[in-house]
């Protein structure tokens, strides 16, 4: 077999289905079918049973399994070395980050960035799943983390604060918040349990809603809909939102900027993490209070 089929196999293997591996593979449902109808045929056996809840692995496919791994993992590692011998800071870096970095926080970067690197192309992923920098899903992540225990190289630039925010009408309708520790005033909901709330300095306020992402959260304070407790720098541009008076701001997570050891000599990967590193590390008050 060769690389082409072994990773048609692990794709199929972990998406369960061929039309979800041709799109991670980025290619179309035929080719992934040619592909295993040829890895099948080469060897003789049938390397997955098929069934309602998809295709699973047979015991010649089990077999096969760790040494498609194994080949892969080499596969990445000659990648990841030829990209990170590049000197000059041009080309593409693929960057993951959560979703509600994705707005005005990081275009901002983004806009300086381009100025002073116009031949560098940044393609972001995201997302709040963690990306596998070994393989290659992405070249940097950028994550919000108390710890990281990935084997990655990075730094982690600033720690921020969560802060209760609302609109000006919302605080004008509950005036004594502060004394009543939220009592009659709603928080928008994070997914997940609502024991988050007695960690807020208005721990009798009641959660409405369970919003998952923090742009729909600060979005849903906006509209009135109750008080979001959310990373300061990312509400505090907010047009229509203000700090709730009288609630102090508590602990939130660390920003990493992470990559793997491989791409640490690659010039525009280099260019693009000490930059964002600086930038962050300029503005760290925004973070902080």
């Amino acid at each position: 077999m060769n690389w082409d089929q072994m990773r048609v196999l692990l794709a199929i293997h972990r998406a369960g289905s061929l039309r979800g591996a041709a799109t991670d593979l980025n290619v179309n449902h035929a080719t992934v079918a040619r592909a295993l109808q040829g890895a099948e045929g080469s060897l003789g056996t049938r390397l997955f049973d098929r069934s309602a809840r998809g295709l699973t692995l047979t015991q010649p496919g089990e077999m096969l399994l760790p040494h498609a791994e194994e080949m892969e993992r080499r596969m990445l590692e000659v990648q990841r070395r030829l990209t990170g011998l590049d000197s000059v800071p041009s080309g593409t870096v693929r960057v993951s980050l959560p979703p509600s970095f994705g707005h005005k926080f990081f275009v901002s970067i983004l806009a300086e960035f381009t100025a002073q690197y116009p031949d560098i192309r940044v393609d972001v992923v995201a997302t709040n799943k963690i990306s596998d920098l070994s393989r290659q899903e992405a070249d940097v992540s950028v994550r919000a983390a108390n710890k990281i225990d990935d084997d990655l190289v990075g730094r982690r630039v600033v720690d921020y604060v969560n802060a209760a925010f609302a609109t000006p009408d919302y605080i004008a309708a509950h005036p004594d918040l502060v004394e009543t520790q939220g009592q009659g005033a709603h928080w928008i909901g994070w997914g997940g349990d609502d024991s988050w709330i007695a960690q807020t300095p208005l721990p009798k306020a009641q959660p409405r809603h369970k919003l998952p992402e923090i742009f729909m959260q600060t979005e849903a304070a906006a509209a009135g809909l109750g008080m979001a407790w959310v990373p300061a720098f990312l509400a505090d541009p907010h047009p229509d939102l203000v700090r709730v008076p009288g609630v102090p701001a508590g602990p939130g997570r660390g920003v990493w900027i992470l990559l793997h050891g491989d791409l640490r000599r690659s010039a525009r990967v280099r260019a693009f993490v000490d930059f964002v590193a600086a930038w962050i590390t300029a503005r760290r008050s925004l973070f902080t209070s």
